[in-house]
């Protein structure tokens, strides 16, 4: 289960979406608002999961099956893609294939040399920038005790200013918690010091990790635009559904349970994907009663996300 989609993204067209880090979510962070869910396995540890050949493998034949070539490889896993230690070189055997190659990071291990030099062989790299400062940050990205604002700030610094490919960052605002002008306009400041192609700010629009987590409203989202813009950067707002336009591989089951792991899959998407691979449509009620998927609603939207049947909570490590 290591390609998933393609999918259509709001920033990269249709997305061809890579899973390194195998398993339960294992991550450096535990965001409030997840789509994945919550963190099983906390760690600042970079380790290997999948051989480089593996996923250059997978990808290879998952890319045969599909008729058409997507936009982008992307790196985005169901945890932070950078814990992954052979990174460097399976970006390095995916440039083969033509496709420019993405990684979505958390930015949370930019002060690792090994994690820049990796990164530097992509094409595009989203950071994530949800607050400048560290009371925020804490409360919003709850990040692993050891990892400590000081470290978060100076890599991101150094990622940015020797970086060559196209930079992008991302700020998920999240009501009450950093929606705030004045919070807002202190991130504004530090993103255009690191001057990305664009600064998109989004907003929860699947299911989070913690329920209590509510998009900002119109209001709050307006302002935070007009702050950015008036910043000098080229903001582009990530506010709404991205689209059922998935890619599919013939096999609807695997489809379903590879793009689960990482993406909740929306009521359109889900009909999509039964469509194009011509499969029955009681095929999402069999796999939640296998327990291999299961069913939420979030903001009167019906989703289904994998069913990772660990116990909750965060492992240190």
């Amino acid at each position: 289960m290591i390609s998933f989609g393609p999918v259509p993204s709001r920033r990269l067209g249709q997305s061809l979406g890579i899973n390194n880090i195998p398993g339960d979510k294992i991550c450096t962070y535990a965001c409030i608002y997840c789509q994945v869910g919550a963190t099983r396995h906390y760690t600042l540890e970079r380790q290997s999961f999948y051989s480089p050949e593996q996923i250059f493998k997978a990808v290879e034949e998952h890319l045969s099956k599909l008729q058409g070539m997507p936009d982008y490889l992307t790196f985005v896993p169901n945890g932070e893609p950078t814990l992954d230690i052979h990174l460097k070189e399976s970006i390095r055997l995916l440039k083969q294939s033509g496709i420019p190659i993405a990684v979505i990071t958390n930015a949370s291990l930019l002060g690792d040399a090994g994690v820049r030099d990796a990164l530097s062989l992509a094409d595009w790299v989203s950071v994530k920038v949800d607050a400048n400062d560290e009371a925020v940050w804490k409360k919003i990205n709850r990040p692993h005790p050891r990892l400590t604002f000081k470290d978060y700030m100076e890599g991101l610094m150094t990622f940015a200013s020797s970086y060559r490919g196209i930079l992008a960052t991302e700020t998920l605002m999240v009501e009450g918690v950093n929606d705030g002008a004045e919070l807002l306009q202190h991130n504004a400041s530090l993103i255009a010091t690191i001057k990305p192609a664009t600064a998109y700010l989004s907003i929860p629009t699947r299911p989070p990790a913690m329920r209590s987590v509510k998009k900002p409203d119109e209001e709050a989202i307006n302002r935070a635009y007009q702050i950015y813009t008036d910043a000098g950067l080229h903001c582009e707002l990530l506010l709404g559904f991205e689209g059922s336009d998935t890619g599919f591989t013939g096999d609807a089951r695997e489809d379903i349970l590879n793009m689960s792991a990482v993406h909740p899959i929306r009521e359109e998407t889900m009909g999509e994907i039964l469509r194009k691979n011509r499969a029955d449509s009681s095929l999402p009620d069999q796999l939640v009663r296998e327990k291999e998927i299961r069913e939420v609603i979030y903001q009167d939207k019906k989703f289904w996300i994998r069913n990772f049947t660990r116990a909750e909570g965060i492992g240190l490590a």
